[in-house]
């Protein structure tokens, strides 16, 4: 199944979140900028997302996994993050949920 790349501003949810609950959030910086789409830089893995804890309403930060993003089409050295990936980060696993960086754009190799 072709993924869509994801990039800053992306959805996503971390299950379990850090307190128990699903925690919610979004990407919020790419490290990496030689690779853009519709002028945007495409998220790896080792791009940081802003989470917000579902219980107390605390934000942190959460580096998004190495496993569970693409490992066909990689940049730098780090997979390639696409939406509907499930990657294990921090206390729980992160689902990338959207809108995608260009919707022309697909990754079609496994996690």
């Amino acid at each position: 199944m072709s993924k869509p790349a994801v990039s800053i501003g992306c959805a996503v949810l971390l299950s379990p979140g850090a307190a128990g609950p699903p925690d919610s959030g979004m990407i919020t910086t790419i490290f990496q900028t030689s690779f853009l789409a519709s002028g945007m830089p495409l998220a790896v893995s080792g791009s940081l997302c802003q989470m917000i804890n579902s219980v107390s309403g605390v934000p942190y930060v959460l580096p998004i996994g190495s496993v569970g993003s693409s490992s066909t089409l990689t940049i730098s050295g780090q997979g390639l993050v696409r939406m509907g990936d499930q990657i294990p980060s921090g206390p729980g696993i992160l689902t990338i949920i959207g809108p995608p960086a260009s919707p022309a754009f697909l990754d079609s190799g496994p996690p």
